[in-house]
């Protein structure tokens, strides 16, 4: 796709606000919810904005330094998860029921045979990356390949009437991946980039942080964005990158999730500023680097529940919060129409 991605039509973010500030209510006293509805207007360049077919994509990989115990899981667990997923007994399986969204699960790279299913989609570039310990995690083809293929899978979803886009992922071990990104991104001392992950304790902690900053002075992060995704990231954190751009560029709602998601995105936006235009960051994690991100990044996240599951889930949560401030965007009566007297000069 050539498409480049436009800013965000300020125009119809002002009208939107004109609108609200009409609605029968104490001028701003619906908070985020406000600035929620704006955005999405100014997403799709409409006062009339519509959540259209919302679709969840869970990019699943598998990472080679997973292999030294970055992670409080063995690497089993990914292709264990995704099976999980398409039997719909994950979180974000049960979110998608229950909210009544469509879910997608992409093999970007897990390193096993994963049985074909409706709900799974083979775009697996190779089954793992490799140890950045040692060497670079992917090849620039491959890296190239993994935003490639991401991309056509957002443009069908987009083609069949999707606006609004979840993004998740299910990686042991992309936390790892992802502290080192960051770090390569932000300049951020790298132990101020790394977490518990799924849980480790004091001690899997400080060998996490051991091994990663062996990584970095084996190779330090490269100041190119493509570059840094190819030495340090994995294939669904790449692919993460390519259905950001894909979905930016075709004016659909980005629905953010946690820590790696918004390592990704932050990765994608180095390359187009633009994109977080069209980004709605779901939640904060728990994971402790996620904030410091945000911060840096100058985002609000919706929610803030101390969750750090991943697979898309806060971002999934944010969904029920945009479908709220769209219905009162457009549902609430204006105070001419509710014969309530506005406030007085």
């Amino acid at each position: 796709m050539t498409a480049t991605i436009v800013p965000a039509d300020g125009a119809s973010r002002a009208l939107a606000l004109e609108r609200l500030d009409s609605l029968a209510k104490p001028l701003g006293s619906l908070g985020r919810l406000e600035a929620l509805a704006a955005q999405l207007c100014a997403i799709q360049g409409t006062v009339s904005a519509r959540l259209s077919a919302p679709h969840a994509l869970v990019f699943a990989g598998d990472h080679g330094i997973a292999r030294r115990g970055v992670s409080a899981y063995p690497p089993e667990v990914t292709a264990q998860m995704v099976a999980n997923f398409v039997r719909g007994g994950a979180a974000i399986s049960v979110l998608a029921r229950r909210e009544g969204f469509s879910l997608t699960v992409v093999d970007a790279g897990v390193d096993a045979h994963i049985a074909p299913d409706p709900r799974l989609i083979d775009a697996k570039v190779r089954r793992g990356t490799s140890d950045f310990g040692f060497e670079s995690a992917m090849t620039p083809a491959e890296c190239r390949e993994a935003l490639a293929r991401a991309e056509r899978i957002v443009d069908g979803i987009a083609a069949r009437g999707c606006n609004t886009l979840v993004l998740g992922e299910m990686g042991i071990g992309n936390t790892a991946s992802a502290a080192v990104l960051m770090h390569g991104l932000t300049g951020l001392a790298l132990p101020d980039c790394v977490g518990r992950g799924t849980g480790l304790d004091d001690r899997g902690l400080a060998r996490k942080v051991e091994l990663l900053s062996a990584a970095c002075a084996r190779c330090a992060p490269p100041g190119e964005p493509l570059d840094l995704l190819t030495e340090f990231g994995g294939y669904e954190i790449a692919m993460l990158v390519g259905a950001a751009r894909a979905a930016a560029r075709a004016r659909m709602v980005v629905l953010v999730d946690g820590f790696t998601v918004t390592v990704a995105v932050l990765l994608a936006s180095r390359m187009a500023p633009e994109l977080l235009d069209y980004c709605v960051f779901g939640h904060c994690s728990a994971e402790r680097a996620h904030r410091a991100l945000l911060q840096i990044m100058q985002v609000q996240p919706v929610l803030d529940l101390d969750m750090r599951l991943g697979e898309g889930s806060g971002a999934a949560l944010a969904l029920c919060v945009l479908r709220a401030a769209l219905a009162l965007y457009s549902d609430m009566a204006t105070f001419e129409q509710a014969g309530v007297s506005e406030r007085s000069a």
